[in-house]
């Protein structure tokens, strides 16, 4: 620029955050991601990207609906390539990558590929999945799924769904139908525009009998014409808060015929004769859920570090007021209470990576136990103990997961002053997008009572010293109801707080259960009543689940700088926590109020001493600026320039004003009309002067009779003579 800059300037100041860090970034980058091999991939993806056309972000922020879904369907043909070509493993790093970078395409492709091939993948024969892989799955090219699950009138309660496929045995067909307005399939991704298959989940009936909810493959538009096939109605649902690159419609079947084999028959088989085989174990088909919940994990920490770096970085720059005789403004970095917004932040963010990356491989290994599993294998028992514990455990962290991310962007909006409101801050549209987060997927509320109800069994096996899950085995520690602290606030003593507490709250939830069965409630009745207490159990076990596993994490590494680091961020979430819920830790006397004091300044100190690695902490995060797409967030710190020239870039000035001949010059050449002046109609202004002249003739007389009391008083006065006589005149 023409103008000398005021020093330091921010690219300078932030060069100076990053100058001899006491530990080394790519070091703790790798710790953060799990291997080398995961950063060097990432860092692989992110340079792909930045070079590819339809990824451009920089003008996200000013397209329109129609025009966001258009370059959603441009980033296909790439990424079809790399699905066909990469391993499972390497293109799921790419799309957890991407999912952060562009959330729309990323839901939208997950929706071809995370639900429609996951419900063929889970759900289908062998067979099955071997005659749609053949039919163009994979590669989409004849076949582009979407996953018709929710309805109009039901969501959450998927045994509730309306929609009926009822088996026709003359013809060995299903009949698909939806019987009224409630039961029309709503917002299905990719049905609106671009889908040519679905996977429908409805009420199968049987020789008249319902045998619950089931998946079909049903055919919606010819793939040669793409018109809608017969029976089938589809609309646009239209704008939505946020991801609107992806094409949410409606869908309705007027009895859409499907043959047999499109039911998903892998668990459920119904026979040419109407024979129907239910599964021995309802519970082997709860690991289908689990793989959307364990990448909503990742994304949760994902996302709230691509909004912390850029506040981070930003509050680094960013100078507001001198402090004393320093003539240079102090950075909002250095302010306690800016520490205090985003440090623990910041360590939750870290805590909910390394959960990430323990949940996803607790996946793994239960999705090889499930595919190995044989009828009378003899570890059933083990393996469904592991299935439970997943689900109970994913569906608690995707709840206070995503919570916690969708409350670390808003927060780090705020953060960033006025600048955050803006849209090319990208903490606008993170939000919006990220909001779907906390509701589908299943609602946070209900996954939370779900993850409580599991507690409240959990207590149950506890109590009768049966074998428990590793993730509850605390519930068996003896005397961990009244466990004390040892005044340390080490790691150990943390990790013993968040068992003493949970196992308080798991147990309350549980004998309130069992108090309202006693008073004669049915067991789903009971559950309700005590919905509260099991909400409490589940968020205070997930808070301490995150703490355990980020612990364990920690532990497991070499000790080192970096190792260092990561226990003090470690510490800092643990107690940051028990000081968000201090309340419980005093009501069953884990910590005295004077140790709540101790917690409280270990906080204090703890931020402040993160604040001073907070800038290379964040840059170990490894997010390019193309995927921050943030002006704020730059890594050469180049905030005002950066942004100053993006906001002139994507709103250039008219040559002619668009609306000013129509609306804004006949406003202001606009002739005064005559105004009646009914005041004189009234004879409201001789009005107001009588009332004044009645004013001062009450203020007249108020004076007379001020000057006749005092003078009474002065003649009153000036008869008493010295010593108290009276004057010999008044005797």
């Amino acid at each position: 620029m023409a103008f000398p800059r005021p020093k330091p300037t921010t690219m300078e100041t932030l060069a100076m955050e990053r100058a001899n860090p006491p530990f080394n970034v790519r070091k703790l980058s790798i710790k953060m991601h799990g291997s080398e091999r995961s950063l060097i991939l990432k860092e692989k993806f992110m340079a792909e990207i930045a070079r590819h056309p339809a990824f451009k972000l920089s003008d996200i922020h000013d397209l329109s609906k129609d025009e966001l879904r258009e370059r959603t369907m441009e980033k296909f043909a790439s990424m079809v390539y790399y699905v066909t070509n990469e391993s499972l493993d390497t293109f799921s790093l790419r799309m957890q990558l991407i999912g952060i970078a562009d959330p729309s395409f990323w839901t939208r492709f997950g929706v071809a590929y995370g639900l429609f091939l996951g419900a063929l993948r889970s759900g289908a024969t062998p067979n099955q999945l071997s005659y749609w892989m053949d039919r163009g799955v994979l590669g989409l090219n004849g076949v582009i799924g979407c996953f018709a699950m929710t309805e109009l009138a039901h969501g959450s309660n998927v045994a509730g769904l309306e929609t009926t496929a009822t088996f026709d045995p003359a013809s060995d067909d299903f009949v698909i139908h939806t019987p009224h307005l409630g039961a029309t399939k709503w917002w299905i991704g990719g049905a609106a525009s671009t889908a040519t298959h679905a996977a429908v989940f409805a009420q199968m009936i049987v020789h008249g009998k319902k045998h619950g909810v089931k998946t079909f493959v049903v055919q919606l538009r010819d793939t040669k014409t793409f018109t809608l096939m017969p029976g089938v109605t589809i609309g646009d649902i239209g704008k939505k808060m946020g991801r609107d690159g992806i094409d949410n419609g409606y869908i309705q079947f007027t009895y859409v015929r499907v043959p047999r084999a499109h039911m998903l028959m892998k668990h459920t088989q119904v026979s040419r004769d109407g024979v129907v085989t239910e599964p021995p174990l309802a519970q082997l088909t709860y690991g289908a859920l689990l793989g959307g919940r364990t990448s909503m994990v990742a994304d949760s920490s994902n996302s709230a570090k691509k909004a912390l770096t850029v506040a981070v970085r930003y509050a680094a720059v960013r100078r507001q007021f001198a402090q004393g005789k320093n003539q240079l403004e102090t950075q909002l970095l250095d302010y306690p209470i800016h520490q205090r917004r985003l440090m623990p932040l910041v360590a939750q963010a870290v805590a909910m990576g390394f959960t990430a990356l323990r949940l996803q491989h607790m996946y793994e290994d239960m999705t090889q136990s499930l595919d190995s599993l044989e009828p009378g294998d003899p570890n059933m028992d083990e393996i469904l103990d592991k299935l439970k514990e997943t689900h109970a455990t994913s569906a608690g962290l995707k709840a206070f997961c995503t919570w916690a991310c969708l409350d670390t962007i808003d927060k780090c909006r705020q953060s960033c002053g006025g600048h955050g409101y803006s849209a090319y801050s990208n903490f606008p549209l993170m939000y919006a997008d990220f909001a779907v987060q906390c509701t589908w997927e299943g609602d946070n509320t209900i996954l939370s009572l779900q993850a409580g109800r599991a507690l409240v069994g959990a207590w149950g096996a506890a109590t009768r010293k049966k074998r428990l899950a590793p993730g509850v085995a605390y519930l068996g520690i003896p005397d961990i109801l009244s466990s004390k602290s040892d005044d340390t606030l080490s790691l150990r003593d943390v990790q013993k707080a968040w068992h003493c507490v949970a196992a308080n709250v798991v147990k309350k939830a549980a004998e309130e259960y069992v108090s309202h069965l006693k008073s004669g409630k049915s067991k789903d009745e009971a559950m309700e009543r005590c919905s509260q207490s099991r909400f409490i159990a589940a968020k205070l076990h997930t808070i301490g689940y995150i703490f355990g596993m980020y612990r364990e994490a920690v532990e497991e590494m070499e000790e080192g700088q970096e190792t260092a680091v990561l226990k003090k961020v470690c510490a800092l979430y643990g107690l940051w926590q028990v000081e968000e819920q201090q309340g419980y830790f005093l009501k069953y006397g884990y910590f005295t109020p004077q140790q709540m004091d101790k917690v409280q300044i270990a906080v204090d100190d703890l931020c402040a001493e993160i604040r001073a690695v907070a800038v290379p902490l964040v840059d170990a995060f490894a997010l390019s600026d193309h995927i921050i797409n943030s002006p704020l967030g730059k890594f050469d710190g180049s905030v005002y320039e950066s942004y100053f020239a993006q906001v002139q870039a994507s709103n250039p000035t008219p040559k002619v004003h668009p609306y000013f001949d129509r609306l804004i010059k006949p406003l202001l050449e606009r002739e005064n009309a005559l105004i009646e002046d009914t005041g004189a109609e009234m004879g409201l202004d001789e009005e107001l002067e009588e009332m004044k002249a009645e004013r001062e003739e009450a203020e007249k007389e108020k004076e007379k009779v001020k000057r006749v009391e005092a003078k009474v008083r002065k003649e009153e006065y000036s008869g008493v003579l010295p010593g108290g006589k009276v004057d010999d005149d008044e005797e």
